[in-house]
């Protein structure tokens, strides 16, 4: 079977994560740039051949300036030295009626293989004649198994920021002719 290349809808998706600070609430943060690109074999995703997403870590906006500063540091991300994350797709199987997605995350030059959940919304020709599939991704990884170890506890003694980051990604992929 011939194999189809799918590329990501830049417009149509988002890269977000949470991270609790002072265990008491939520930051949104995401990245602008990143990019995904997946072979399958035909349209059947559980036969992908390849899945590679890259995000530029120097676009990380958590809609505060000075926050996204220190995590771009040699704090937290270290962009200087990391321009992008990395995450390269293993394995796509079924898992009821949604499917996990093993492969190898890279952050800081460390790489840990992870698993998300992942539901499909299906594939549809959009009005222009192209065709689009609907991806949720949903996952958690610790923050310090790649090496982002910058802590900091209150007076009252709270954790500033949490060890687990929550994965959520709403993907477009378009199939290139």
């Amino acid at each position: 079977m011939a194999t189809t290349k799918w590329k990501i809808d830049p417009a149509h998706s988002e890269i977000q994560f949470k991270v609790k600070h002072l265990m008491i609430t939520n930051v949104t943060g995401y990245f602008e740039k990143f990019d995904l690109e997946v072979e399958t074999e035909g349209d059947n995703f559980t036969k992908a051949k390849s899945i590679v997403f890259t995000a530029n870590v120097d676009t990380i906006n958590t809609n505060n300036q000075q926050r996204d500063t220190h995590l771009k540091s040699a704090d937290f991300f270290d962009a200087a030295n990391h321009a992008q994350l990395r995450f390269v797709g293993k394995q796509f199987e079924p898992s009821g009626e949604d499917y996990l997605l093993h492969g190898d995350l890279t952050i800081r030059g460390i790489t840990k293989p992870i698993t998300v959940k992942v539901e499909a919304a299906g594939t549809v020709v959009d009005p222009y004649g192209q065709t689009k599939a609907g991806f949720t991704v949903e996952g958690k990884i610790r923050r310090k198994e790649f090496g982002l170890t910058w802590d900091a506890v209150t007076e009252a003694g709270s954790v500033v920021v949490s060890d687990e980051i929550r994965i959520h990604c709403e993907i477009q992929l378009v199939k290139q002719a």
